[in-house]
């Protein structure tokens, strides 16, 4: 169900029997020359489709900017502060409360924004205890992730516009994907870009770390379909857990 497809007259009693709000958000940054820069909002809200599917559950509009501070010197990227998106989610997730969903999911499609979500999914459990904030950013796919990769993993944390990321790409929003420009890259991150803010131009100028040359849509579809179902197996299990009245 698409919340901004339906109308104040229908939608109250339509929260009454799916109390479940997916919140789509991505950013808008650089990807390399093969992937447009909407691609973690193309990923994100594919699969918070998906997922809704599988939950009838609300897809609320999709939050197109994210925290995009390594990547904000990349043309085209555009940065939103962690400041600014904290309250932000955080006023999502209030307002939904007030209109009687039990659950608020937040499907990430970018790893950036990671601490923005968490910190207003603690602010909402502190004033809304009793609803339900799930933070969903590819849960459970390490196992199938290492099963079908075919490159070296260029960092141990994240990844991006790669052979994963374009797999996924190819799997929910292929037409958007330039396979003849994929590149293969391995920069060398420095060990102190883990601990101390760290632009990404001083170790990469194409924003792609790994091989984005052996990316497949059949790889896209294994770890995709593995997250999106233990997405669905969360949302269905904090559906026992949120309010009762």
């Amino acid at each position: 169900m698409i919340f901004q497809y339906e109308n104040s007259f229908d939608i109250k009693e339509k929260i009454q029997k799916s109390s479940v709000a997916i919140l789509p958000i991505g950013a808008v940054e650089a990807h390399g020359p093969h992937l447009p820069l909407g691609t973690d909002n193309l990923l994100a809200d594919n699969m918070a489709t998906l997922v809704a599917e599988q939950t009838n559950a609300f897809v609320l509009p999709t939050l197109p900017y994210g925290q995009v501070w390594s990547l904000k010197n990349f043309p085209g990227s555009i940065h939103i502060s962690n400041e600014v998106l904290i309250p932000f989610i955080y006023d999502i997730g209030d307002s939904l409360y007030r209109q009687g969903f039990k659950v608020f999911a937040i499907i990430n499609g970018h790893l950036g924004n990671s601490t923005a979500i968490k910190e207003a999914a603690r602010k909402l459990f502190s004033d809304r205890p009793d609803m339900v904030v799930l933070n969903l950013f590819y849960p459970g796919v390490k196992k199938v992730i290492e099963e079908v990769r075919d490159s070296k993993q260029v960092h141990a944390e994240y990844f991006h516009a790669c052979e994963l990321e374009t797999s996924y790409m190819l799997y929910l929003a292929e037409n958007y994907v330039d396979m003849t420009k994929a590149l293969s890259e391995n920069p060398q991150i420095p060990e102190y870009a883990d601990v101390t803010p760290t632009p990404w131009e001083e170790f990469t100028a194409t924003a792609v770390l790994g091989n984005a040359t052996l990316a497949t849509k059949e790889k896209g579809k294994l770890i995709v379909e593995e997250a999106i179902k233990n997405m669905v197996n969360l949302i269905e299990a904090a559906k026992g857990r949120g309010r009762s009245n």
